[in-house]
């Protein structure tokens, strides 16, 4: 898979390096002399260019990637060069970081991102998954925030011990896709058991969430993560 990445700095860098080790050709961009080093990835092509200018993508062969990385720094360029992307070039997958939290509703379709992945809120959501029983924890956000993955670790003392997985009234819009208990990874059959310290790890919508949170008996919603109280109005999550 031929692989665009704008943003050479630690994190493009990392991304280039898990890319050429699966064998995707990886082309990096980058408008800094300084970051550019092809001794760090030696087998990615790598091009000074700015990836806001559409002259220097269109140099680069941008057309012919299969999907591009959004990696800057900046959220305003990782924005522009995600909309260049899927509109002037048509690539089919476009995968944008963000940086600042608060520019997260900005990261959707209309600027030309199918994927966001924003560092603060899956380390937030790893730390809530880590240490909350009884709650529901979003995970990660999908298609575009049309669906969630959600997990919930039952207490110990659950009355939902013994209880067949059939008998989960999970609601519409909701699916449990498999449970985590000790070791072992369960796909899930209806006349399976559950047991306290289970946990179980949903795909649903955002509007089915309460009434999924409330199937379960969980205590309180974990899907408030990202915003600017929790994270600083000055948060600073660039290279």
């Amino acid at each position: 898979m031929k692989v665009a990445i704008a943003g050479a700095g630690a994190v493009g860098r990392s991304i280039a390096q898990e890319l050429l080790r699966g064998g995707h050709e990886v082309t990096l961009l980058e408008r800094r002399l300084d970051h550019i080093d092809p001794t760090v990835a030696a087998n990615a092509t790598w091009v000074h260019a700015d990836a806001c200018e559409l002259e220097l993508l269109e140099e680069a062969g941008l057309e012919n990637s299969e999907v591009v990385i959004a990696a800057t720094g900046d959220d305003k360029v990782n924005l522009v060069f995600s909309l260049l992307a899927k509109t002037e070039f048509g690539v089919r997958r476009v995968v944008a970081r963000v940086n600042d939290p608060r520019n997260e509703w900005l990261f959707d379709t209309s600027w030309g991102v199918d994927v966001a992945v924003s560092t603060p809120r899956l380390l937030a959501s790893l730390v809530e998954e880590a240490v909350t029983v009884g709650d529901l924890v979003r995970l990660m956000t999908l298609r575009q925030g049309q669906a969630n993955l959600v997990e919930i670790t039952l207490p110990s003392d659950t009355p939902l011990a013994g209880k067949a997985v059939r008998t989960l009234d999970i609601p519409r819009n909701a699916a449990l896709v498999t449970i985590l208990r000790g070791g072992r990874v369960i796909v899930p059959q209806g006349d399976d058991p559950l047991e306290g310290e289970d946990e179980l790890l949903f795909v649903t919508s955002v509007e089915a969430e309460d009434a999924l949170r409330k199937a379960l008996g969980a205590n309180g919603s974990g899907s408030k993560l990202g915003t600017t109280a929790e994270f600083g109005a000055g948060a600073d999550f660039s290279d």
